[in-house]
C-alpha cells in the first residue's frame, strides 16, 4: 500500500464529501450543503491530503496564521485505511508546516477523544463555542 501525502493539493468538493462519508465524519458535517462544503475548502489555508492509487483517502484541513494558532477543522481518513498511521502522518505533516510556537487546536468528536489523547494531544476544558445561528448576548 503506497500512500502519497500532499500539501495544499487541489481537491474537488465531491472528493471531499466522499471522503467525509467513508470516514464516518460525514454525519457531523453539512455534506448536503454544497455551497458550505465548497466554502470550507476554499477558505482553508492549510490542507494536507493522503492518496492511494489516485484516490483521496485522508485529509487534515486547517485554518491558521502559521505562527500562533492552527485550528484543525477536519481530520478524516477512509475507514479502510484507519489504524494504519494515516491520520498520524497527516497531523505530523500539518505540524511541519507550522512555526515552532504554533499550537494545533481542534474540537474532537466524542468517539475520537481517546485517539487524540493517545497521539499526544492534551485536553483543554476552556473551549467555548457560539453556533452560527446564535447571537452575542442574551
Amino acid at each position: 500500500m503506497e500512500i502519497e501525502y500532499k500539501v495544499n493539493a487541489v481537491i474537488s468538493v465531491g472528493q471531499f464529501i466522499d471522503l467525509l462519508s467513508v470516514s464516518g465524519l460525514g454525519m457531523r458535517r453539512p455534506i448536503d450543503d454544497l455551497k458550505c462544503m465548497k466554502g470550507m475548502l476554499d477558505n482553508s489555508n492549510l490542507i494536507v491530503t493522503a492518496w492511494c492509487g489516485g484516490a483521496l483517502i485522508g485529509i487534515a484541513r486547517s485554518v491558521t496564521d502559521f505562527n500562533f494558532a492552527c485550528y484543525l477543522s477536519d481530520l478524516a481518513v477512509d475507514k479502510y485505511y484507519q489504524k494504519c498511521g494515516v491520520g498520524k502522518k497527516l497531523l505530523t505533516i500539518t505540524k511541519e508546516q507550522l512555526g515552532n510556537k504554533c499550537k494545533l487546536i481542534l474540537l474532537a468528536a466524542p468517539a475520537a477523544k481517546s485517539y487524540y489523547e493517545y497521539i499526544g494531544f492534551k485536553n483543554n476544558e476552556c473551549c467555548w463555542v457560539l453556533s452560527g445561528d446564535q447571537f452575542i448576548g442574551k
